[in-house]
């Protein structure tokens, strides 16, 4: 990284063992050098710039160290750190201790990402690029290893608490979870650090006139190292270290969360350069073309039925392949149509549980919904096929006059489909109300000033988002066992019969309209959720083949995505966050460089 530069010193020759002794300046000769023999110790030199920056302990030294009276006598001081960190002098070409590295990198046709000239983060030239990859891969190698720990032990707690719990074996520790996945997120960041240096270095290189001649021989060879994107896509490769971590569901759920986000920053940028709406011409005879708008009603909401359509037809059919836990939750604000067994229930009957009333759901569409033949009225036949005994306790109460087989197990007390719908409303939508009145009042706690501030402001978004939420969540269930009792009225028996889930999905999904504003992140996670699903019920059908550490790769190429969209217009990450996290990645500091960028441009304009 280059540096600048600045005002020339006198260089200190103090001993920094032995600070009392005066140094002893002599003019150097013509034609020789002035030799300096550091007596800094290289294990603590190192062990210091791989810990610590000098501007991070002159921080550390202001508001902690300096407090304390003990602690300032004992601790050293902000010079003699810095010069310990440059080897035991301060005058250097880059300006003193006390000088600002500047850091850049090629930025020449990228648009909002701004010219990466901040400052890196460290002082004096002991900071180099390479001490701050090696210390922030130690960082987060620390903070991995601390956060897992944190987590088994909780997980492990509140396992010990249920019953019959089964003691966990204990695994040695260069195979701990903890430890791969530590190791795997440092060894990427180090490494793609390592490789974006290196090949902006090399594309600097071949840009320079001296390589002419190479890039007249390689002329394809030169157009891909040269790519403003090379750099972006060739430090990618170093996702290929999220292989360390051994191959569990969560290096699936990173996977995919990665190129959910990098696929969502390709979509603004297409969406900023017009490649998605196209363009119009500028009205009021002014001439030229302008973007066209997006749709009012075009958002992310619009995938919540796909998914939830999804995850229901796997979850019926192909349960080891969904996300169970999410639909027990469901299948417990289910009351009106999943019905508990009653008080006086005679002993030796078995009553059927949620998932096993699933089961039978489930087998009814594969015999095409059979109709219903009330056992009250028929007392000496066979009214149930033998695959569906298991319901038998619901379907022998069941009214005359239903005449569903579905219906008579998810409502066998009311003939009526509607009033059986209206009864769900009325009864869960208080009880959900009254548990997100309760959640989200816990979130809006860190708000508290603003409570202070407007208190009618934050009931009226608190209250508006509970209505919202709990209407969605209401409706979406409701509408799931509403649908079958509706296919079951208008469709023929063999017409969709297993379908009829994904399409009551799809309909219990469109309730995502209520909450499309501000329901993104819920939506987001559904979709991610359920393209896990459809990925294990492909291989499981065999629609198509798993390919060995195929997630790996899926975040490689997250990652090429994310620094090609960065490389191209950083603005397109819509997050400020989400820009400084991808400057950090690559070492250019944690600073948001579209926002630095637009306010040059002000300036220069002013």
């Amino acid at each position: 990284m280059d540096s600048e530069a600045g005002p020339s010193k006198v260089p200190d020759l103090t001993s920094l063992e032995n600070p009392n002794q005066s140094a002893t300046l002599s003019r150097p000769r013509a034609n020789s050098k002035s030799k300096q023999k550091s007596t800094v110790d290289p294990i603590l030199r190192n062990a210091l710039r791989y810990t610590i920056s000098a501007r991070e302990y002159e921080t550390l030294h202001k508001y902690v160290l300096s407090r304390s009276r003990l602690l300032r006598k004992r601790v050293p001081s902000i010079s003699t750190v810095e010069k310990y960190m440059d080897g035991g002098s301060s005058g250097s070409s880059d300006g003193g201790g006390g000088a600002k590295r500047v850091s850049r990198t090629d930025s020449d046709t990228s648009k909002g990402k701004g010219k990466e000239k901040a400052t890196s983060g460290g002082t004096g030239k002991g900071d180099t690029y390479n001490a701050r990859a090696i210390r922030d891969a130690l960082r987060v190698f620390i903070a991995a290893g601390i956060g897992t720990k944190v987590y088994e032990t909780v997980v492990a707690r509140l396992t010990a608490r249920k019953e019959g719990a089964a003691p966990k074996k204990k695994q040695s520790f260069y195979k701990s979870t903890g430890l791969r996945l530590s190791l795997s997120l440092s060894t990427i960041l180090l490494l793609y650090r390592i490789l974006f240096r290196f090949l902006n270095r090399l594309r600097a290189h071949l840009l320079d006139p001296s390589a002419a001649p190479f890039r007249s021989r390689n002329p394809r060879t030169s157009q891909a190292l040269t790519s403003p994107f090379a750099p972006a896509v060739g430090a990618s490769l170093a996702g290929l270290a999220l292989g360390i971590f051994p191959a569990q569901q969560l290096r699936v759920t990173v996977a995919i969360m990665a190129i959910f986000r990098a696929l969502e920053f390709g979509w603004n940028l297409f969406e900023d350069e017009g490649l998605i709406w196209g363009w119009k011409a500028r009205g009021g005879g002014k001439g030229g073309m302008v973007k066209r708008e997006r749709p009012w009603w075009w958002g992310s909401w619009m995938l919540q039925p796909f998914a939830f359509g999804q995850l229901l037809h796997a979850t019926v059919f192909d349960r080891e392949s969904s996300p169970v836990g999410l639909f027990n939750v469901m299948w417990k604000s289910s009351t009106p149509y999943i019905h508990d067994a009653p008080q006086n229930l005679p002993t030796g009957i078995e009553w059927p549980n949620a998932w096993e009333i699933v089961d039978n759901l489930a087998q009814m569409a594969k015999l095409n919904w059979p109709p219903f033949v009330s056992p009250t009225l028929f007392p000496n036949q066979q009214t149930l096929p033998l695959s569906l005994t298991a319901v038998a306790p619901l379907t022998a109460q069941a009214h005359p006059l239903i005449a569903s087989l579905s219906c008579a197990t998810l409502h066998p007390a009311d003939p009526s489909c509607l009033r059986t719908y209206l009864t769900f409303w009325v009864r869960s939508f208080p009880r959900m109300g009254r548990f997100f009145l309760l959640f989200y009042s816990v979130l809006m706690l860190p708000r508290y000033k603003m409570l202070y501030n407007s208190p009618l402001n934050l009931l009226n978004r608190l209250l508006s988002k509970v209505l919202r939420v709990t209407t969605f969540a209401t409706g979406s269930i409701s509408t799931v066992w509403a649908s079958l009792c509706f296919f079951q009225t208008w469709f023929p028996r063999t017409f969709l019969p297993t379908q009829r889930f994904f399409l009551g999905g799809f309909l219990a999904g469109l309730w995502a309209w209520v909450e499309r504003k501000e329901g993104r992140s819920l939506f987001l996670y559904s979709a991610r959720t359920s393209v896990d699903s459809l990925w294990k019920v492909g291989v499981k059908r065999r629609w198509w083949r798993a390919m060995k550490g195929g997630d790996v790769w899926v975040f490689v190429l997250a990652l090429a995505i994310t620094g090609a969209v960065y490389e191209r217009d950083a603005r397109a990450i819509r997050d400020s966050r989400g820009r400084k996290v991808v400057s950090w990645v690559r070492g250019a500091g944690f600073r948001d460089w579209g926002v630095d960028e637009d306010e040059e441009e002000a300036e220069k304009e002013e």
